[in-house]
């Protein structure tokens, strides 16, 4: 073993708590303050950026019940058309960034495709006809498609893996909190409809569009290359990265009919998107606290199964009031942990960007499906887009129980291995495969 070999085995050695040394509490102490200050000063720009997207990308639907389809003559195919087109470029732009972003640098990728995608929707207020809206949408699926892949990636730049499951779960919360913002900034802007001659719709898009230009300048300065060259880190907190760097580097190598006064009381009533931050943020702590990603999806999976479950049944709109609850409390903590648990078990770097490029284009093809199955009608009940869901949910269940098993063989083998006193050959890449690579089950 080498020397740098001994010294990472010591340094994951402590922070296992294998080493109870005063060195070793010191450096606890040390490495808890710096990830508090990676927590406010890498994770938040995330989450904005994350908030900004999902503003960005939803506003299609504020705007189409304030008159955009009439305005630009739309009919209600061609708006689900708009709607899934934006996620066919999403998908086809997340692989090809997944691969590239890390080539190209995170602090001119970040700020590059929040730019691209705010004058894009900037644009999207000026269109006159379905071809420009579609046309908008498909550049803004292409940027924003970059963005989850790019904000994932750099995340595990900055954390270690046993850290990764919360930061990846505020980018969810954020997702799930520009719901509540959307309304709010929504039904103000709408306030200026006939201002200056312009709908409001126009004026969300114009608005919402200068917002995200602007951080993306900002993203500019924010955004930090690597931890050696951040502005919030001083020497010591720099040479402590250093050393999680080595530590970890064995894991890394519809239109309707309604009104501003319904967007209002939406805007109010932020139960249920909050419900979902706060519940993928209790899991999420979980999962790393107790170092478990499959038992938060197959726990929480069956709940998300029994709110569809709801949906499809002739209730009152009460209990499918209650049912939306417990589909937010599982289909955050799946999509989140989902990704959580695979970028902690690949290695080295390049096959975990290339597999979070593939999960992420098949997760979004759900994108392309939702807009032709959740057909809005005189009285939509969306039973077809329920069942749907419902399918999918309990297909994921029974597909985790199959890796999970797959993990635990791999692991039986790495341990026959380590048993025969293993050695890797000089020339062999470490990967996940490896033997002293230890899987997150």
């Amino acid at each position: 073993m080498s020397v740098s070999d001994e010294k990472n085995e010591q340094i994951t050695r402590e922070y296992l708590n294998q080493d109870e040394s005063p060195d070793s509490i010191e450096l606890k102490k040390k490495e808890a303050a710096l990830v508090r200050k990676l927590d406010c000063f890498v994770a938040p720009v995330m989450m904005l950026l994350m908030l900004i997207s999902y503003l960005d990308r939803g506003n299609i639907g504020f705007a189409a019940t304030q008159g955009m389809t009439k305005d630009i003559n739309l009919r209600v195919s061609q708006l689900n058309t708009s709607v899934s087109v934006f996620y066919i470029f999403y998908i086809l732009a997340e692989f090809p960034t997944s691969i590239y972003v890390k080539r190209l640098q995170f602090n001119r990728v970040i700020p590059a495709i929040t730019f691209g995608w705010g004058i894009v929707c900037l644009c999207t207020g000026f269109v006159s006809n379905f071809g420009g809206l579609v046309t908008t949408r498909i550049f803004l699926g292409f940027f924003e498609g970059c963005l989850f892949p790019s904000m994932t990636l750099f995340l595990c730049n900055w954390y270690t893996r046993e850290e990764l499951g919360v930061r990846v779960a505020y980018l969810f919360i954020a997702s799930a909190l520009s719901g509540a913002f959307g309304g709010l900034l929504a039904w103000a802007i709408l306030h200026m409809n006939g201002a200056a001659g312009w709908p409001g719709w126009r004026w969300l898009y114009v608005i919402e569009g200068i917002i995200t230009v602007i951080w993306a300048a900002i993203c500019i300065f924010v955004v930090p290359k690597d931890y050696e060259t951040a502005y919030f880190l001083n020497a010591s907190e720099k040479a402590l990265m250093r050393q999680r760097a080595d530590r970890t580097a064995a894991y890394s190598g519809g239109s309707g009919h309604y009104t501003k006064a319904d967007i209002k009381m939406a805007a109010k009533d932020v139960k249920m998107n909050i419900w979902g931050a706060i519940v993928y943020a209790v899991g999420a702590y979980l999962s790393d606290r107790f170092r478990t990603r499959f038992l938060p999806l197959v726990l929480m999976a069956p709940i998300g199964i029994a709110g569809y479950a709801i949906l499809l049944a002739p209730v009152s709109a009460g209990v499918r009031y209650f049912a939306t609850y417990l589909i937010s409390t599982a289909c955050f903590l799946c999509t989140g942990g989902n990704i959580t648990w695979l970028s902690g078990n690949c290695a080295p770097d390049g096959k975990r960007a290339a597999s979070l490029g593939i999960l992420l284009t098949l997760t979004n093809i759900g994108g392309v499906v939702s807009g032709q199955i959740c057909q809005t009608t005189a009285a939509p009940k969306f039973t077809l887009g329920h069942a749907w869901s419902l399918g999918c949910l309990a297909f994921a269940w029974c597909g985790w129980w199959i890796v999970r098993a797959i993990y635990r063989r791999r692991e039986e083998g790495k341990d026959r291995k380590l048993g025969e006193r293993y050695s890797s050959g000089e020339n062999e890449v470490y990967t996940d495969r490896s033997p002293d690579f230890r899987y997150q089950i």
